[in-house]
């Protein structure tokens, strides 16, 4: 089941993100920051999130919005899945939705940035095979030797 942030997702959120382990503690803190933006600020607009339960239980989120000054570009900020749950495409569900509600309010093109480390290998390989195309690299863009990879995909009225 797919269906909006609530309040009480966010401590299973939290303690899905730290236990991925792909994310460093900033990054976590970062995504907990931009949950209590949308929980607690009604009035934004700048970030959607849908949230997957799977067994009763919160099984990850995704979370998107419009890129400010742009007429239909998005971004696709933080997707987490259960560590225990991954495997069922939980992931894929979350994504699929997200292009379908973004082409809903006219976008066209969605970017996801992720790092060039090993541990985001996996993550990288899971755009690739939903369909995004590398577009560019920043090298030593997060540290040295680490580079920024901004993904896209380009949506088209048949939902591609």
């Amino acid at each position: 089941m797919l269906r909006n942030l609530e309040p009480q997702d966010f401590d299973p959120l939290s303690s899905i993100l730290r236990r991925t382990g792909a994310f460093t503690e900033p990054e976590v803190e970062c995504a907990l920051e931009l949950l209590d933006t949308v929980l607690n600020r009604p009035e934004q607009r700048d970030y959607l999130v849908t949230v997957a339960v799977e067994d009763n239980r919160v099984a990850g989120y995704i979370l998107y919005g419009p890129i400010p000054l742009t007429e239909f570009s998005y971004d696709i900020y933080w997707i987490a899945i259960d560590p225990d749950l991954q495997g069922r495409h939980i992931g894929r569900r979350l994504l699929r939705h997200s292009e379908q509600d973004i082409l809903a309010r006219g976008g066209k093109l969605i970017c996801i940035e992720t790092s060039s480390q090993s541990g985001y290998t996996g993550t990288r390989q899971f755009y690739l095979h939903n369909g995004y195309e590398e577009e560019s690299r920043i090298r030593d863009f997060y540290r040295s030797g680490d580079d920024r990879i901004t993904y896209v995909k380009r949506l088209s009225a048949e939902g591609r």
